[in-house]
């Protein structure tokens, strides 16, 4: 990536606003990306996200307790006939929006850390075609033929984003 502008001269300026540094504050723990992992794949009951991702009661319910005030979870009650109300913990829009982030750990892992090849497929549904993430040029934004094609770190400029007025 090339940073640019005010950022070229990175002795000049301190990444004191980092979105990665807010994001891993929230989903930094294993715990908390493989309690995500087990949403994605249907998890919402407490006992299942414990046992799923084989941590403890109370690093469980920390976890959720963080992840629900965060926005990434949202609680919902329900009840079994003839036991007491519980909560489950339904991924939010913020949650699902996750989802890349996720898969493209997945992806990662499946390429350098599976010497046997990736032990889960991931296919759409619809085409059967395989899943995959990747970085791509935002689509549809003007006429630069680029458009919606896969960009790599070496042609991905950074510079500082003009903030919304509140």
């Amino acid at each position: 990536m090339m940073l640019t502008g005010p950022l070229a001269d990175r002795d000049s300026w301190e990444a004191s606003n980092c979105s990665i540094a807010k994001a891993l504050d929230i989903v930094g723990t294993r715990s908390a990306i493989l309690i995500l992992r087990e949403a994605f794949y249907g998890a919402t009951r407490f006992e299942q996200f414990a046992r799923r991702v084989g941590i403890t009661d109370a690093v469980a319910s920390a976890r959720l307790k963080e992840l629900t005030e965060a926005g990434i979870f949202e609680k919902v009650p329900y009840q079994e006939p003839g036991q007491r109300a519980r909560s489950e913990y339904r991924l939010t829009e913020m949650g699902r929006d996750l989802l890349p982030t996720v898969l493209a750990l997945l992806q990662w892992g499946d390429r350098y850390l599976q010497p046997d090849g990736a032990p889960l497929r991931l296919t759409d549904t619809d085409s059967g075609d395989p899943v995959t993430v990747d970085v791509r040029a935002a689509s549809g934004v003007g006429p630069d033929v680029r458009s919606g094609a896969p960009v790599d770190a070496d042609h991905i400029e950074v510079a500082p984003a003009r903030r919304r007025r509140r």
